[in-house]
């Protein structure tokens, strides 16, 4: 199988040591280099060892965006510059492997979208829970009818973050979730679709930077279902991260799903080779760096035409408008 030239344009996401150091793990991938805006934060890690050691570091934008041998391009900038780093990346005719979430303009995201899927080029968000064993479990169940029909979906993937990470992601309307509840609503919408109405409750309770949402809770309105998602910046490690899913048949439960060990399944009668009542469905116990190392091999594959992307660029539209229906109203 060849291999695939992949550059690192960003730093400062926090997934973003992560996925370097599956770039630079993968056989599939020569690893071109990585570009940093900011010069100060490159000669920090220069300096600290760890996956960026010895890379090669590209002075410019354009010194990595013309390099023609460049195939694909990892884009791992803040929050709030990745969106804008994205585009360039596109504009610049490269595949992009993009850490979510997807910026706060929803108009230059749709027109990002756009010049990729005009451009034949992959565009894959960097949710990595579709990688997550027990997530795709229930997922299978869900969308095979295993469940019935599933009425209400219930997720909380709360963390604890100090002062210092708030102000930085304080930039976004929503606060933590923004930052965080795209994993959920990228697993919600796989299941249930564009949702008829978004409501968010965004508030500050925690007070350690005053007017940053910090317990947060979005509901997702579907016919006959409700979907909720809560995340909180302050809950006392570690977090009961917790994903739900109830249908007329059965309900599927994942707690904690990071790292995860069993579904606690309940079925009112036997089907799909199970028997009724409840019973926990082991799920193999993977750490972050597999699932970053599994999307990566999906994206690499997909670049390479040998399989389509897991997810369309429709989906990918669709979990940033629910997410910004939830924060920005």
């Amino acid at each position: 199988m060849s291999c695939i030239r992949i550059a690192q344009y960003g730093t400062k996401h926090g997934h973003a040591a992560g996925k370097l150091l599956a770039l630079r793990n993968s056989p599939r991938v020569e690893l071109a280099g990585v570009y940093e805006p900011d010069p100060e934060r490159r000669r920090e890690l220069a300096d600290a060892g760890g996956p960026y050691a010895g890379v090669r570091w590209y002075e410019t934008a354009d010194e990595l965006l013309g390099d023609p041998t460049v195939v694909a391009v990892a884009s791992e900038g803040r929050n709030d510059e990745s969106l804008a780093q994205t585009e360039q990346i596109v504009l610049a005719g490269k595949h992009v492997w993009y850490d979510k979430p997807a910026g706060d303009d929803w108009a230059r995201w749709q027109r990002v979208v756009a010049l990729a899927e005009e451009r034949g080029l992959v565009l894959q968000m960097g949710y990595m829970f579709r990688y997550h064993e027990g997530f795709r479990r229930i997922a299978a169940w869900a969308r095979s009818g295993l469940l019935g029909t599933i009425y209400a979906v219930r997720a909380h993937m709360s963390t604890c973050i100090p002062a210092e990470a708030q102000r930085v992601i304080a930039v976004h309307r929503g606060g933590i979730f923004y930052d965080l509840a795209g994993h959920m609503i990228d697993q919600i919408v796989w299941l249930l679709g564009r949702p008829e109405r978004v409501t968010a409750f965004l508030r500050s309770d925690g007070g350690a930077v005053p007017g940053f949402s910090d317990n947060t809770l979005g509901v997702l309105e579907y016919p006959g279902a409700l979907a909720y998602v809560d995340i909180a910046a302050m809950e006392a490690p570690p977090p009961a991260r917790r994903f739900e899913v109830y249908g007329r048949v059965g309900s599927a439960i994942m707690e904690p799903f990071e790292p995860a060990g069993a579904i606690r399944l309940c079925l009112a009668e036997d089907r799909g080779g199970f028997r009724a009542g409840e019973q926990l469905v082991p799920v193999p116990v993977q750490e972050r760096q597999e699932l970053y190392d599994r999307e990566l091999e999906a994206f690499v594959a997909a670049v390479a035409g040998e399989r389509p992307p897991d997810r369309s660029l429709a989906h990918e539209l669709l979990v940033q408008e629910t997410l910004l229906r939830a924060t920005a109203g």
